[in-house]
């Protein structure tokens, strides 16, 4: 029997897949640079801590960028806002290729992530409520395996091909797929209107829930534990482990895999056992990365603790989203855009420090101790949440909205009673 989002039970929305494709190829430009660093770093003329900035800038600009848009664009169509933000994210990649000034690609990948921001906070709102309640973590989880299957695919073919036409390579072939899937989004996403009388206040307090506020803490922490490590991982892998440099796209393929996995997981597990389920992977992930400070000598232990971090720290994030999204109640979009905003807050911070610990008397395992002890906190804000609750309904906030069409086997969001 066809469920109420158009699809039989049990199976997701055409909208979330679609979606997931656009999360791919904004996964990939955000870490396909820490494949990059060593020949950036050459290009430009500056050391490989000061090239990590690339992905901290990303980062700061996903955080401002993501509450910002999502409010800028509350009351625009929803399809016009996706497709809009993958031209400027193509535009900000031809910019960045073009450029041989430091400060201008910084600047491009900054214009980028406000696309990034945009495109993310509206899609987490539009797959949760085209999946509705029961399904809604699983479809957080797809969703962001996009972004995961781009640490599969994305970071690892961009590193090689990278490798052989230069950094810019990759660059001009995210900047032509961006193009090409603003199409295919324009395509697929139903036509359904952004309502005109959303509310801007409706959106603002629903920040007042303490358990929101748990929820992005937990997602900052796990967040700056994993990417902290993995922004400099490739000096570790080189120098550090022994793997020849050629090989290192096939240990970012390892992370990827670890990453697809974790995130399934979590999409799976979540809405049955979130808090089981999150304390379990943050503890985990914690004792990997500590575990990696002595282990990294050798290539076998040194690529299976990077595939153990990537399992066990991304099976946190579709929860904790879905946790933040559930708690704001009936004014999803805004928080929605401060979950990403977490996320990058953690690698904005996870990468500075990373950096400035990988030029200190720590060397190379600088970087994965900052990750253990960021992972280590991420147990605080999820022991909170056990104490608050999950399953408590979450205060409704009154929010007016119209009637909007069923489309190619999706819904509009519409205020849900969880």
């Amino acid at each position: 029997m066809p469920s109420a989002t158009g699809t039989r039970a049990g199976k997701l929305p055409l909208v979330v897949w679609v979606l997931a494709a656009g999360t791919f190829l904004m996964g990939t430009t955000e870490f396909v640079i820490a494949g990059l660093l060593p020949e950036i770093a050459g290009d430009l003329h500056t050391s490989v801590s000061h090239a990590g900035l690339l992905i901290t800038a990303f980062a700061i600009g996903m955080i401002v960028g993501g509450p910002t848009m999502a409010l800028a664009t509350l009351r625009l169509p929803r399809r016009l806002t996706l497709t809009s933000a993958l031209a400027v994210f193509a535009l900000g990649h031809v910019v960045a290729a073009l450029s041989s000034s430091f400060t201008v690609i910084l600047a491009a990948r900054v214009i980028t992530a406000l696309a990034t921001g945009a495109f993310w906070a509206v899609g987490f709102v539009i797959v949760t409520a085209a999946a509705g309640p029961p399904r809604a973590t699983r479809a957080v989880g797809v969703m962001m395996g996009g972004l995961t299957l781009a640490n599969v695919v994305g970071v690892p073919v961009g590193s090689f091909v990278g490798q052989y036409t230069g950094w810019r390579g990759p660059f001009w072939a995210l900047a032509v797929l961006a193009a090409l899937a603003a199409v295919f989004v324009g395509r697929f996403i139903p036509r359904t209107e952004q309502r005109a009388e959303v509310s801007v206040r409706a959106e603002v307090r629903a920040l007042r829930q303490g358990r929101l506020w748990l929820a992005l803490a937990a997602a900052v922490l796990i967040m700056g534990g994993v990417l902290a490590t993995y922004t400099y991982i490739t000096p570790l892998l080189t120098d550090r482990a022994g793997i020849p440099a050629g090989a290192v796209p096939l240990v970012l393929i390892v992370f990827g895999l670890g990453a697809l996995g974790g995130t399934a997981i979590g999409g799976r597990l979540g809405d049955r056992h979130p808090m089981a389920t999150t304390l379990t992977a943050a503890a985990t992930t914690a004792l990997t990365l500590f575990l990696l400070i002595p282990l990294s000598t050798g290539p076998v232990t040194a690529a299976a603790l990077v595939f153990l971090m990537a399992l066990a720290g991304f099976t946190v994030n579709p929860v904790v989203t879905a946790l933040a999204v559930r708690f704001a109640g009936d004014a999803p979009t805004l928080t929605s855009a401060l979950t990403t905003s977490a996320y990058n807050t953690g690698i904005a911070a996870g990468s500075a420090l990373a950096g400035t610990a990988l030029d200190s008397s720590l060397g190379l395992t600088g970087p994965a101790l900052v990750g253990a002890l960021s992972a280590s906190l991420t147990l605080l804000p999820l022991i909170a949440l056990v104490f608050t609750g999950t399953r408590r309904p979450a205060r409704i906030v009154a929010q007016r909205t119209a009637p909007a069409p069923v489309t190619d086997g999706a819904t509009a969001p519409v205020p849900s009673r969880h």
